[in-house]
């Protein structure tokens, strides 16, 4: 049981690249929607990474790698918001999960799992495609952290706030598994 006063240290991270990312911006005001005790540190290394090959999966690798691995020890658990390309995982998301696979960062790692999508299907496709990914490398899945968001940018304004309602109590939900979960490891 966690106390009152214990910090939750989460690794959030954005699947998009992109410097305007509905994505990145439902993440930042995910993270508005958390209770003080969640303390959020925001990875921004993802296009710093290199193509991953195994021949350079070796112990000390390269320093992308390490301080990403880094970062997930630090972690009680993992958020990760992520749009779809081409009907599945940005390519750079996957490519740090795939640095991933051989080091254990993520084994038993609370993690929640939001994708949204301008599209009516909200990134259901990357959506699929990334928990399976997370379940090979024994992420724990938080089961209320799961959640696609169809019309994100009917859902978010300029500004980055979520101005709709459900689409608010879902992420409150999710954060509230993500907590729970990670309190059960601490």
């Amino acid at each position: 049981m966690i106390w009152m006063d214990q910090k939750i240290k989460v690794l959030a991270i954005s699947g998009s690249l992109r410097q305007k990312s509905s994505n990145t911006a439902l993440m930042k005001a995910t993270i508005g929607l958390a209770p003080e005790q969640m303390i959020f540190t925001v990875y921004d290394g993802l296009g710093d990474l290199p193509h991953f090959n195994p021949d350079l999966d070796v112990e000390e690798g390269p320093a992308s790698v390490r301080e990403l691995r880094g970062q997930l020890k630090q972690a009680d658990g993992v958020l990760i918001c992520t749009p779809e390309y081409g009907n599945g995982v940005p390519g750079a998301l996957k490519n740090a999960l795939d640095w991933l696979v051989s080091s254990g960062e993520f084994v038993n790692k609370p993690t929640a799992v939001i994708s949204a999508s301008p599209s009516p299907m909200g990134g259901n496709l990357a959506h699929a495609s990334l928990l399976l990914t997370l379940q090979m490398i024994n992420a724990e899945i938080v089961e209320k952290g799961k959640v696609i968001i169809p019309h994100i940018t009917l859902k978010l304004n300029q500004e980055g706030e979520i101005t709709n309602l459900e689409t608010r109590q879902e992420l409150l939900a999710s954060l509230q598994g993500l907590e729970q979960a990670c309190s059960r490891q601490v």
